[in-house]
């Protein structure tokens, strides 16, 4: 230790005494921190195994004997080698077994779906899989050291010819750093080692056990810094019940469960009950209450429960007795590389063997051939019995690949007497031929290692991969934006005296439903306008005239206001939608003149232009005191704008003469196939530009059809075959093949409700869509099957307008042919002209508002574009 050092602070007169601690208690955390990172929690980049794995997975070999051992009896031998005792062991091994790769299980093993534990390891047994006995063990190039008591002998890492790290993944917290490298799909990691040792490129995504979907955008290989998005698989069964079929990784059906009910209790998804139907399958039935939107609260439960969570990879492994962060593609070289050294080792070892199992069958013929054992009939002394077979071999052993060793001699010397009295040279000359050519097999395999390899990641492959395809689905997810899917779990009030909005103001004036992170837009009759955060209890200003909650980026709601500019000023019109803005910010309206007020308000959620009669008051000489202003004339801009003269004269009152229609252009609506949603961006295909009565037509490949409002939160699956915009006049084709009657069909319908799901092929398990067309005069192509012994039959064209009428959605059709058929195919269809929709006169909107704040309050109406960050 080192001497002590006295201080003597001025500032409170008291004696300190600092103490530094050194010699023994030096390095006490270094040596901990190494222990617990290299002996504990993180796996050795050899074989992927972490110290408790690899001895749990020696000692499964040293009971094995083919049948099922108890789980407390493998532990108990375990802890000949582990020195942390049975609670971790047993923890070890049931994380092993969950993932079914490299023990065969018995017994209540768990479940990782919905999180119940295993059963205590007194009932439950195991015991190497067929693929773990091929894979991980080699005991003849395995290197060993001495187990810590010193008296037994265990692997220093086990020959695992696999990618077993990638395979099963890892996870371990140790002092300093932590791992967390993702599972992966068993049949792409041997593709990806194939790919390797061919030389081309490759690219790995983990695949998880509990399936779900998963978006790998900022994969990053699994290095630091990069992450994944995983989702739950919910889809809509009824109009009121969702159900959740599979779940993301990390999470299970309990944990699930329990988030959603928190997200209901706090408000931000609104459920009537949840069942739980897992067994061997996840099924979550999530019940709604009427009226509440299915795709909407999907939305809401990736976003406020654990339907979705983030994961954050960390592929650090052990190498040379020290910590590396490496990513999953390079981790996957080295495996298949260190797989090719073990498999080189290996042969090595299995020629040698041969090779000696050669020389000792040719000794062996030799020696009884030749009869050299009667020339030791007459020898008294060893050294002369061991003399005398050498002498006698000697004429014979040119051929032979080594000299003889007294080693070999000694072996001769202990064939049985009855083993040579029934010596047949033929058999004999066949074993050794059977060996040489065992000999040149391996030789060839060690000449051509890459091929070899190869072969034997084929081979695991066929024999393995079996019901190892890939899990999880790899999708783009769209970004959802929690205030547009929030229910609307409180109430907002007004309190237009003193000027108040918030939700405790339960006494005053109802305005709408509110979430607790909605914004709101407030405008008050002194024309200023504030956007601000939803509170108890907010002050804007007295003679507040709307308030509404907020849309970010919201350019279909337009106001129509009418002010007057200032006292004596003139009064002025204008339209304006308002996208963007700086939270609580109060916003003037008008050209900012003291005096001024608003005259005329109103909020248009979809850019409805009404009439208004305008009132003057008897000034002077003025002739006309009334008339009528249609805001359909006045150009929507931006919220800055001055606006149009009204008049210059004095304005009595207006008044509301007829409400309007929307001046907006019908809104485009595109498809991205790439996240399955619709969007107003230009994303994806055009699917055409929608009015508020247009509806989309759905058609699926189980032959479903439904006509739905475009909604920007529509969920779609996989199966549709069919999304467009509907036409009601135009009939749909189609031809399938009826199960009950084994014969194929075909027909011709319009929809006749709207926004119900209909089948229009028949109930059958054995019937199935063929081909469905939307055009106007489709053209089918019936390839027929060859059948045995004859020509096959000449292709058949059917002009499916002409071939059957347009009759109901549940008519059968007719038969098409009673001939096998062997393929159908739609043609170019015959052309038509299709009626021109007559559309109205349209307002275009200017989508951009004033870009100069210091401009904001005085912007004319020619003024530029302005636009403003929400903050």
């Amino acid at each position: 230790m080192e001497e002590n050092t006295e201080l003597n602070p001025e500032e409170n007169n008291s004696q300190e005494t600092i103490t530094r601690v050194g010699g023994m208690y030096k390095d006490w955390f270094l040596d901990y921190a190494s222990y617990v990172i290299l002996e504990r929690a993180v796996p050795a980049i050899e074989d992927g195994f972490k110290p408790v794995q690899r001895r749990i997975m020696h000692s499964l070999k040293e009971l094995d004997d083919g049948r099922y051992n108890k789980v407390a009896n493998i532990v108990g031998h375990t802890m000949q080698y582990h020195p942390h005792g049975d609670a971790s062991i047993g923890d070890a091994m049931v994380q092993i077994g969950q993932k079914d790769l490299l023990i065969d299980t018995q017994g209540n093993w768990g479940n990782i779906l919905t999180g119940d534990s295993a059963a205590a390891s007194r009932y439950i047994e195991a015991r190497i899989s067929k693929f773990g006995l091929e894979v991980v063990y080699s005991p003849k190039i395995t290197e060993w050291q001495l187990s810590y008591d010193g008296r037994k002998k265990e692997p220093i890492n086990l020959p695992v010819k696999f990618p077993l790290l990638l395979a099963q993944g890892a996870e371990g917290i140790a002092v300093g750093l932590s791992t967390k490298v993702l599972p992966h799909n068993f049949i792409e990691l041997i593709d990806a080692s194939i790919k390797h040792l061919k030389g081309k490129n490759f690219t790995l995504y983990p695949d998880f056990p509990t399936a779900g979907i998963m978006d790998i955008t900022n994969y990053n290989d699994g290095l630091r810094g990069g992450k994944i998005r995983v989702r739950a698989r919910i889809s809509q069964y009824d109009k009121n019940t969702l159900t959740i079929s599979e779940i993301p990784f990390g999470t299970n059906t309990s944990s699930l469960i329990d988030s959603i009910l928190k997200a209901n209790d706090k408000g931000k998804i609104k459920i009537k009950k949840i069942e739980d139907n897992t067994a061997a399958n996840v099924e979550i039935l999530v019940h709604l209450p009427s009226g509440i939107s299915p795709d909407k609260t999907i939305d809401a439960l990736y976003a406020f429960t654990a339907c979705e969570s983030s994961i954050s990879p960390l592929a650090c492994v052990i190498e040379d007795n020290k910590p590396l962060f490496i990513g999953v593609s390079e981790m996957l070289k080295r495996s298949t590389d260190n797989t090719l050294d073990l498999l080189k080792k290996e042969l090595e070892i299995q020629l040698h063997e041969l090779e000696e199992q050669w020389h000792f069958a040719s000794l062996e013929r030799i020696f009884i051939e030749n009869r050299i054992y009667r020339e030791i009939e007459e020898e008294e002394t060893w050294e002369g019995v061991i003399s005398a077979i050498d002498k006698g071999l000697q004429p014979h052993i040119k051929h032979l690949k080594r000299t003889i060793t007294e080693e070999d001699i000694v072996r001769l010397t202990e064939i049985r007497i009855k083993r040579i009295s029934k010596f047949d040279i033929d058999k004999a000359q066949q074993k050794i031929d059977a060996l040489e050519g065992d000999i040149a097999t391996v030789k060839h395999h060690l000449e051509h290692l890459v091929d070899f390899a190869i072969d034997y990641f084929t081979k695991l492959k066929t024999t393995y991969g079996k019901g190892r395809e890939r899990k999880t689905e790899i999708r783009i997810f769209d970004d959802i934006e929690a205030s547009k899917v929030v229910i609307r779990n409180t109430k907002l009030y007004l309190n237009r005296k003193e000027g108040f909005v918030g939700t405790s103001l339960k006494r005053d004036e109802y305005v709408c439903d509110c979430s607790d992170i909605d914004d709101i837009i407030v405008f008050t009759a002194t024309g200023k306008m504030m956007v601000t955060k939803v509170d108890t209890k907010t002050f804007i200003g007295k003679d507040i005239i709307h308030v509404a909650v907020f849309k970010k980026k919201d350019k279909r709601t337009i106001y129509n206001l009418i002010y007057k500019d200032g006292k004596g000023g003139a009064t002025y019109v204008k339209r304006f939608f308002v996208s963007s803005i700086t939270r609580d910010k109060e916003y003037d309206l008008t050209n900012g003149k003291p005096g001024s007020f608003v005259h005329y308000f109103s909020a248009n959620p979809n850019g409805e232009a009404e009439v208004v009669t305008v009132f003057l008051r008897q000034v002077g000489s003025i002739k006309k005191l009334k008339w009528d202003l249609d805001f359909a004339d006045i150009m929507i801009k931006g919220r800055a704008s001055k606006g149009n003269i009204v008049s210059k004269y004095a304005v009595k009152r207006i008044e509301l003469k007829e409400k309007g229609v929307s001046t907006l252009k019908p809104r485009k609506i595109w498809f991205d196939e790439t996240v399955q949603r619709l969007n107003v961006d230009g994303r994806g295909e055009l699917l055409g530009a929608f009015k508020g009565e247009d509806r989309l037509l759905i058609i699926t490949q189980e032959g479903m059809v439904k006509t739905v409002t475009p909604e920007l939160t529509m969920h779609f699956e996989s199966n549709i075959i069919v999304l467009e915009k509907w036409n009601p006049k135009k009939p749909i084709s189609a031809i399938y093949f009826n199960g009950e009657r084994e014969l194929y069909y075909i027909k011709r319908f319009v929809i006749e409700t709207e926004g119900k799901e209909e089948s229009f092929i028949p109930d059958n398990s054995n019937s199935r869509l063929e081909i469905v067309s939307t055009d106007w005069r489709p053209v089918a192509d019936i390839e027929f099957t060859k059948e045995r012994g004859k020509d096959r039959k000449p292709n058949l064209e059917v002009d499916i307008e002409e071939f059957i009428a347009v009759k109901g959605i549940n008519a059968i059709g007719n038969q098409l042919t009673k001939d096998k058929v062997n393929q159908i195919n739609l043609l170019e269809p015959l052309p038509f002209d299709e009626p021109e929709e007559l559309q109205p006169e349209e307002m275009e909107v200017n989508d951009e508002e004033d870009v100069s704040e210091e401009n904001n309050s005085n912007a004319k109406d020619d003024d530029g574009p302005t636009l403003f960050d929400f903050e």
